[in-house]
């Protein structure tokens, strides 16, 4: 697509949407990178308002208003699912975007958000930060140097054991969407990595929901499942496993990857900072050890990443997000691949409903592919539109009992939260 180079040094002026997860990104958005923050949007008022002084910037609880804003680019941390329907109404706006956790719930919302990426010319790019670990960045650069060969089958665990109380203090109300999210959904953050240190794609999945008795109804208002295993076939063939996503086992991020010639992963304890790299015998040179262990230093910039979050991802975000609209060069996490990973979410549901049934993946930069999908709403959300509801669960709906939400709604105005 034609883009604009622009070589312009002035800071880019940054508009954030939520005052929640949106403060990391508020903070980053700063001279290091080449941003500067200009206003926030938020429909908490009491936050917003806090928020938008410990700034210092222009405050609005009304998105069309605060697109009217003086700015180039807007970074969106509102609801996980609703990032597509602002990320288009911004783009369409003018504004460059960057958009945390989903690009779409949606098949349909995927397509018309890479219309209208294609159609504006504006960068876009997913916020997602587990690729930007130092342990992933090192992974990628040993991959790409060809040091285990081919990637033939890889490993992404993203398990977010939590307790209950903790949980409902971030997903309050019996309609948040932490609390519909299908297993599946969430897969970014063990699959994102695993696409960045091989640069594949996905094209084919299949996928197996668990339940947890134990912390099902009456003690949770959780209505989606605890876990799920997806199966990605790649486009050079390869298969990689994403497992996630609340299981109570144990709350692990882990990567590993099998090349032809060798194996990279993430080491044990150590998964954001530290990799392990193995070869048998007949692959390595002569002295060579069969396994190597260490921390790789940062690229660059390792002074502001390790002040960061999410193993040094928010810095990276903001950064290359910055570079992107700078350059006029798409970043890597564009479009393409933010629609495609969040697919893959979409349509391993599916398959958990059909018990394991593989589903083609459409190649979103080819119109005739994705077209047919323009008009797939399906979603899961007690609030969504269109044509087709998803279950939450591989066993349907089941309602949450009264002790159930008797208990989640303490916890809920213990926090503030005043709503259903």
């Amino acid at each position: 697509m034609a883009r604009s180079k622009t070589a312009s040094t002035k800071p880019i002026r940054v508009g954030v949407i939520g005052v929640g997860r949106g403060q990391s990104f508020a903070a980053g958005a700063s001279e290091a990178v080449g941003m500067k923050l200009v206003a926030l949007c938020d429909t908490w008022e009491e936050r917003l308002t806090q928020t938008g002084k410990r700034f210092g910037v222009s405050t609005y609880t009304d998105f069309d208003k605060f697109l009217e804003h003086d700015m180039d680019a807007v970074i969106l941390a509102n609801y996980f699912h609703q990032h597509a329907p602002f990320a288009i109404k911004a783009l369409k706006a003018g504004k460059h975007v960057m958009s945390e956790t989903a690009s779409n719930t949606t098949m349909a919302e995927g397509v018309e958000l890479c219309r209208t990426v294609e159609k504006t010319g504006k960068t876009y790019m997913l916020a997602e930060n587990y690729p930007y670990s130092a342990a992933n960045q090192e992974m990628r650069k040993v991959y790409l140097k060809g040091k285990i060969g081919n990637v033939v089958y890889a490993e992404g665990e993203y398990n977010h054991a939590a307790e209950e109380n903790w949980r409902l203090s971030i997903s309050p109300g019996l309609k948040h969407w932490r609390n519909w999210l299908p297993s599946t959904y969430y897969c970014s953050h063990a699959l994102a990595p695993l696409m960045y240190i091989t640069n594949t794609m996905p094209v084919k999945v299949n996928s197996l929901a668990m339940t947890e008795v134990g912390t099902k109804s009456p003690h949770t208002v959780r209505v989606g499942d605890a876990g799920s295993v997806i199966l990605c076939r790649m486009d050079n063939g390869a298969v990689f496993r994403i497992f996630g996503l609340m299981i109570s086992s144990e709350h692990r991020v882990r990567y590993e990857v099998h090349g032809d010639k060798g194996l990279i992963g993430t080491a044990i304890g150590n998964a954001w900072g530290g990799i392990r790299v193995h070869q048998e015998s007949w692959f390595r040179k002569k002295g060579d050890p069969a396994s190597l262990t260490y921390s790789p230093d940062w690229p660059e910039h390792g002074d502001l990443a390790k002040k960061a979050g999410h193993g040094g991802g928010d810095f990276w975000t903001n950064f290359h997000f910055a570079n992107a609209i700078r350059t006029g060069t798409p970043p890597y996490l564009d479009v393409y691949r933010g629609v495609a990973m969040c697919s893959v979410g979409i349509l391993a549901w599916r398959s958990c409903l059909k018990d394991g049934a593989p589903l083609d993946m459409p190649d979103f930069r080819q119109e005739s592919q994705r077209k047919k999908f323009a008009n797939d709403h399906w979603s899961p959300w007690p609030d969504g539109s269109g044509d087709g509801k998803a279950p939450p669960s591989i066993k349907g709906y089941e309602k949450p009992n009264a002790k159930a939400i008797a208990r989640a709604r303490k916890v809920w105005k213990s926090i503030g939260f005043k709503g259903e």
